[in-house]
């Protein structure tokens, strides 16, 4: 082998019980568990990773992945797992939630926007420009934060009002 090359990936030979399994899982309705049976006996078989890749029409990468998830799990790297992320991370800490709600209960206006009602969009460039959040976050990770919150947040509505004490008597006159 030359220097520096890598030598071949092959997954670990199959036991009976394992070998039945992936049999079975040739005849799986489920792709992914299909794809996978297909990847570990063809690796089993002895072809390599780029091969295998070119005949079942997939990305070198998803064999090494299959081959891998297989050695260290054995069948029940057959079955897809959740791709969900095991830990989230929240955009607002504690402090930072707090500070946002602070920031919520103050006017647009003191944060130089032309205008006095927050959306979601707006609370959200706020709360980077402020350095509550260290990047710019989206308007549905503010709504989500806010809801952690137990604030249900609904659509602004501007209110027309007036100090003038005869306003309700001319807003009558002119909406009648």
């Amino acid at each position: 082998m030359l220097l520096g090359m890598q030598a071949p990936l092959f997954v670990r030979p199959p036991t009976e019980e394992e070998e039945q399994a992936l049999a079975a899982g040739l005849r799986s309705a489920d792709a992914f568990t299909l794809r996978r049976s297909q990847i570990v006996r063809a690796s089993a078989r002895g072809e390599r990773v780029a091969q295998i890749a070119r005949s079942l029409g997939c990305g070198e990468q998803t064999v090494r992945n299959a081959i891998h998830a297989f050695d260290a799990q054995g069948v029940a790297a057959l079955i897809e797992g959740s791709s969900r992320p095991h830990a989230i991370q929240a955009a607002f800490d504690a402090a930072g939630t707090e500070r946002l709600r602070a920031l919520l209960h103050r006017s647009p206006r003191e944060f130089g926007h032309p205008t006095s009602l927050w959306t979601l969009d707006l609370a959200a460039e706020t709360a980077f420009r402020e350095g509550i959040t260290p990047t710019r976050v989206s308007d549905e990770t503010v709504r989500a934060t806010l809801a952690r919150l137990g604030i249900r947040w609904r659509r602004a509505k501007a209110w027309i009002t007036s100090p003038d004490p005869a306003y309700a008597q001319k807003k009558r006159a002119a909406t009648a």
